[in-house]
C-alpha cells in the first residue's frame, strides 16, 4: 500500500501530539506507581543507587530483629537478678529470725514414788535386770547401754548419769541428774525432743523403777525450721538462675555468650558474658548443715557469718545488675541508632526513584492541555489543505 503524503504541517503537528501523548502517558505511569525509575532502562544510576540503599536497609532491619532479641535476653537476666535479690532477702531474714530465737533446753523429769540415789542399782528398779537395753534419743540421735552386774557395764544409776554426759556431747548435749526429790531428769541443752526407754532383746521393758509411770517435760526451742527454710530458699535460687534464659541463652547460670551484631560485617558487636548467679557460683552461699550432731544455726556466731555471706551476695547480684544494665543501654541506643540509619537509606533511596506527585499532576493538566491544543492545530492545518477542494468547485 502506498504511503500517505502528510504536509509538513501537518507533520509536525502529529509528531507535537505523539510527544505530547508518550509524555503524558509517563505522567500517568509515574502517577499510578509513585515512581519516576521503575528500573534501570528509567535511570541506571539512579535504579542502582536506590536498589543499594534498600538493600543495606534490608540488612540492617534484619539486624535490628536480632538487636531486639538481645534485649530481651537481658531483660530476662534482668527479671531473673531481681527475683533472686528476693530470695537472698528471704533468706537473711530467716537467719535474723533464728538470730533472734533463743535456744531453751527440753527437760524430761522422771515422775516416781521412791526417790533415787546415785547409787542405786539398774537391776532391780521396777521391771529392770541385767542385759537390759536403755534406749536415750536426743533429737535425730539415738544411743542405747546395757544394764549390766559388772563394773564394766552401766550397774548404778550415777553410771547412767555418766554414760550420757560421755555420750551426748558436741551438738547433740545431753546431761542426766538427780533432781533434789531424788528424781532422774534429762536436759537437752540444744532444745530438741527427749525420749528414754528400755528393752530386753526387743521386748518393751517398762521404766516405772527408774523414772516412773509418766514424766514431766518442759519442752524446748531449737532453730532446726531456720536450717531447713534456709535450705529450701538456697535452692529455690539455683532453680531460679536456671529458668532465666530467653531461648536457649542464660546469662545467670553458667557460661553463656551472648553476641550482638550492628553491622552486617560483623565487625562492629558487643559481647555480653554470662555470669553463674547460683549458690555455688559467684553468690557463695554455703548450705547450712542440718544433719545429726551438726546443725550451721547452733550458734550465733555461725548465723552472723552466713549474713555476713548474703550481704555479699547482695552486692554480686547489684554489681551484675549494673553490668547488665550498661549493656543493655548500648543495645538499645544501637537500636535507636539503627532505626534512624534504616530511615536515612529509605529516604535516600526514595528521593532517587520516587516520582512527586504534585509535579507529575501538575505536568499532567499541562499536557492535556497541550494535546487539546495540538489537536486544534492539527485541524486547521488541515483545513488549509482542503481550500484546495475549493478550486474543483
Amino acid at each position: 500500500m502506498a504511503d500517505v503524503v502528510l504536509s509538513g504541517a501537518i507533520r509536525s503537528n502529529l509528531l507535537s501530539m505523539q510527544n505530547t501523548a508518550r509524555l503524558l502517558d509517563e505522567s500517568q505511569l509515574r502517577l499510578a506507581t509513585g515512581l519516576k525509575v521503575r528500573s534501570a532502562v528509567d535511570s541506571p544510576t539512579a535504579f542502582f543507587t536506590a536498589q543499594g540503599l534498600n538493600n543495606r536497609a534490608s540488612d540492617l532491619n534484619n539486624l535490628l530483629d536480632s538487636m531486639g532479641q538481645a534485649v530481651q535476653t537481658l531483660e530476662a537476666a534482668d527479671q531473673g537478678i531481681k527475683s533472686i535479690l528476693k530470695l537472698v532477702d528471704s533468706m537473711k531474714s530467716v537467719a535474723n529470725q533464728a538470730l533472734e530465737t533463743k535456744i531453751k533446753a527440753t527437760v524430761l523429769t522422771g515422775n516416781q514414788n521412791t526417790p533415787l540415789t546415785g547409787g542405786r542399782a539398774l537391776a532391780g528398779l521396777g521391771g529392770l535386770s541385767a542385759g537390759h537395753q536403755i534406749v536415750v534419743t536426743v533429737g535425730e540421735v539415738t544411743h542405747n547401754v546395757t544394764i549390766g552386774a559388772g563394773s564394766t557395764q552401766v550397774a548404778t544409776v550415777t553410771a547412767l548419769m555418766d554414760w550420757v554426759a560421755a555420750t551426748f556431747d558436741g551438738d547433740e548435749p545431753l546431761t542426766a541428774t538427780l533432781t533434789a526429790e531424788g528424781q532422774l531428769q534429762f536436759t537437752a541443752a540444744n532444745g530438741r525432743d527427749i525420749s528414754i526407754s528400755a528393752n530386753d532383746s526387743g521386748t518393751a521393758v517398762s521404766l516405772d523403777g527408774l523414772v516412773g509411770s509418766r514424766t514431766t517435760a518442759t519442752d524446748g526451742v531449737n532453730r532446726d525450721k531456720y536450717e531447713r527454710d534456709f535450705n529450701n530458699l538456697r535452692e529455690q535460687i539455683d532453680q531460679l538462675a536456671g529458668d532465666a534464659s530467653y531461648k536457649g541463652v542464660n546469662l545467670l547460670k553458667g557460661s553463656d555468650l551472648l553476641s550482638v551484631f550492628f553491622n552486617t560485617e560483623q565487625t562492629s558487636q558487643l559481647d555480653i558474658q554470662g555470669v553463674s548467679l547460683t549458690p555455688d557460683g559467684a553468690l557463695n552461699i554455703a548450705e547450712v548443715a542440718s544433719e545429726s550432731g551438726d546443725h550451721g544455726f547452733a550458734l550465733d556466731a555461725a548465723i552472723k557469718a552466713f549474713v555476713e555471706n548474703l550481704n555479699a551476695a547482695t552486692n554480686v547480684l547489684r554489681q551484675q545488675a549494673s553490668t547488665f544494665g550498661a549493656n543493655l543501654g548500648v543495645v538499645q541506643i544501637r537500636q535507636d541508632f539503627t532505626k534512624s540509619l534504616i530511615n536515612t537509606l529509605e529516604s535516600g533511596a526514595s528521593s532517587l526513584v520516587v516520582a512527586d506527585t504534585n509535579e507529575e499532576g501538575a505536568k499532567m493538566l499541562a499536557l492535556q492541555t497541550r494535546q487539546q491544543l495540538g489537536t486544534t492545530a492539527l485541524s486547521l492545518a488541515n483545513q488549509a489543505e482542503q481550500g484546495v477542494l475549493r478550486l474543483f468547485g
